[in-house]
């Protein structure tokens, strides 16, 4: 019995041994295989200290890997934009120039938003279209990823491998996206007419009111914006026959009244929001009539405010201070913006 005990604390020893054999193995980077050799044990001892890494889901949030698939729009807005990405249904917002921008369709890969109509000052500028999540937080944009051709080599130094040095990161700027505003095709239409035949009417084709042409040259400027007749508003040039809404100041109101989907009116302290193309219309005596249209075509802001010029038939003009005409006409003066 004192042989078989003494053998068991030999064996013990032994097996201690072999196990410190293997940690000093593990420190001096050599191989533990050879050192714990002939050790019964001792692989299950190894075993016994290996983990394994369990996977955990991050919830990613939305990322756009997209450019912006207009990259340019008039500044009259309602131009569709389509981003495309990761997890976008997570975006609750959209702006273009710090204007909020209305989201028209939004799933997984991709956001499409109309962009929001500016002030014509903004012609030419590139305004930063950024993306929040619901919470508020900016949503991350990422660099398109570059396509490589085929056969052609993309390996890298590793880092340091030349030097020994590992080179410092270098933290890049956040990239936006960015939408410039253009001048509108229709609009530039509607008042390239006006310039053209402000003084030399356009008696080729269309009719002249004698005496009262201002509303009929304003609703011929809107047929060069695009615009299309309909039963409350039109001109049969076979005949010469007009709608009242047409040739009258008072009935074109009333006409611009019925159809929101194509303007909105405004008084003389929205100045601010008028736009070139939109109508202009006066009332000389307050009598509540009007008395007279026209077409917008310039607009100057600054510091001071908001300066509108006019041109149209009757008082043949082409800029036309708004300001003057009511100094000298008296009354007042509302406007219709035109969609």
């Amino acid at each position: 019995m004192r042989r078989s005990i003494a053998l068991g604390c030999v064996s013990a020893i032994m097996g201690v041994s072999a196990l410190g054999a293997v940690a000093a193995s593990a420190i001096d980077d050599r191989d533990a295989t050879t050192a714990s050799a002939g050790v019964h044990g001792a692989s299950s001892v190894a075993a016994a200290d290996t983990f394994a890494a369990s996977s955990v889901e991050v919830d990613a949030g939305p990322t756009v890997t997209s450019e912006l698939s207009v990259a340019a729009a008039p500044f009259t807005g309602g131009t569709q934009v389509t981003v495309t990405g990761e997890h976008l249904d997570g975006v609750a917002s959209v702006t273009v120039g710090g204007a909020p921008a209305t989201i028209v369709a939004l799933a997984e890969e991709q956001v499409t938003f109309a962009v929001p109509a500016v002030v014509q000052e903004s012609l030419g500028t590139a305004a930063d279209v950024r993306f929040a999540d619901a919470a508020g937080q900016a949503v991350d944009v990422e660099t398109p990823t570059a396509v490589v051709a085929a056969g052609t080599s993309v390996l890298q130094p590793l880092e340091g491998e030349l030097t020994g040095v590992p080179e410092p990161e270098i933290p890049s700027a956040p990239r936006t996206l960015a939408l410039t505003y253009t001048s509108d095709p229709a609009i530039d239409a509607e008042v390239d007419y006006v310039l053209a035949y402000w003084s030399s009417y356009n008696s080729a084709v269309y009719p002249v009111v004698s005496g009262y042409d201002c509303a009929n040259f304003a609703s011929q400027a809107l047929i060069a914006r695009g615009w299309a007749m309909d039963a409350g508003w039109y001109l049969d040039l076979a005949t010469g026959a007009m709608s009242p809404s047409w040739a009258s100041s008072t009935a074109l109101r009333d006409y611009l009244y019925t159809r929101t989907d194509r303007a909105t009116p405004l008084d003389d302290s929205q100045r601010d929001v008028v736009k070139v193309g939109d109508i202009a219309q006066f009332d000389w005596d307050d009598s509540g009539d009007r008395d007279h249209t026209a077409v917008v075509t310039r607009v100057e802001r600054s510091a001071t405010g908001t300066k509108i010029w006019v041109g149209g038939h009757t008082k043949d003009a082409d800029y036309w201070d708004v300001d003057t005409a009511l100094a000298t006409g008296g009354g007042s003066v509302t406007y219709f913006s035109i969609r």
